[in-house]
């Protein structure tokens, strides 16, 4: 890392931790090295693609290479349900130049028939993940539950706060899916939970047997009116939440979903990263 960088990096560490309360002493310099491999660390920090919705692939992997940031789960805007094997492998030889790895598929809606389910988790298999995030109807969640294990590739779905009839917070997919097959779980949108008047941390622990990703967020408000905001900005305590991911020893990835100023993410976001590993750095260990 050549100096200017290390600078940068230094400089956005220490102006993350210095707005934490309660945090700002004791602070030792981050290691040099990727923040998801920091030793004893058990989950990474990736990117959700929605974050990436009015941008191409190149243009989202560049964005992604400013913050070195690894992890990219998939939309379909970016590689589309009918890809062919070639595309695919194009995609993945992408992916690898700018050392990102895309982990999951979704979310991708499948409320219409159980045909969107079937081609869902055929497109999971050609792309290779053993993860995908899915909206489906609850009538549909034992037969999705058989796909799991037949293609063995774990299911997430994703909750949508006040405004989602099916799958509102944390909660209302748990108790859905406890009695299927363990590859049944969560995608936890943290930031619709919250505007679900439910509280992040606490629902963490609850159900954290069965959440398999996480849409790592901030919202401006614990109502329904709350909005997507920076990190560090919001209602929702980050270094408490970051703090439960190691009581659980959360082993998944921590995606930043970035729904404010869509058209020109990468201030909010690489703020958001800046913010994120000086929470990681700044909070001692059990």
């Amino acid at each position: 890392m050549n100096t200017r960088r290390q600078f940068i990096q230094k400089s956005v560490l220490g102006i993350s931790v210095a707005t934490l309360p309660g945090l700002s002493s004791g602070w030792t310099e981050p290691v040099d090295m990727h923040p998801e491999a920091r030793p004893g660390e058990s989950f990474n920090l990736g990117i959700a693609g929605y974050s990436f919705l009015h941008f191409d692939l190149d243009a989202s992997l560049a964005m992604m290479k400013r913050m070195d940031v690894h992890y990219l789960s998939i939309k379909d805007f970016h590689l589309p349900l009918d890809s062919t094997p070639e595309a695919i492998t194009a995609f993945h030889q992408k992916l690898k130049a700018f050392d990102v790895t895309g982990y999951a598929v979704g979310p991708i809606y499948m409320t219409k028939s159980r045909t969107e389910i079937d081609a869902g988790f055929e497109y999971a298999r050609r792309v290779g993940v053993k993860l995908i995030i899915g909206v489906p109807n609850k009538e549909d969640l034992e037969y999705i539950s058989e796909k799991t294990k037949a293609y063995d590739i774990r299911y997430a779905i994703h909750n949508h706060g006040p405004e989602d009839k099916l799958y509102p917070n944390a909660k209302s997919v748990y108790d859905l899916i406890r009695n299927l097959d363990n590859r049944m779980g969560l995608c936890f949108d943290m930031g619709h939970d919250t505007r679900d008047g439910q509280d992040p941390v606490t629902d963490l622990e609850r159900y954290h047997s069965r959440i398999f990703d996480i849409h790592f967020k901030n919202v401006t408000a614990a109502t329904r009116d709350g909005k997507t905001c920076e990190l560090g900005r919001g209602v929702i305590d980050i270094p408490a939440f970051v703090a439960m991911l190691r009581k659980i020893k959360y082993t998944g990835q921590c995606s930043l979903e970035f729904e404010k100023d869509m058209k020109d993410p990468l201030p909010g976001l690489a703020e958001s990263v800046g913010f994120y590993h000086g929470v990681v750095a700044a909070l001692p260990r059990s």
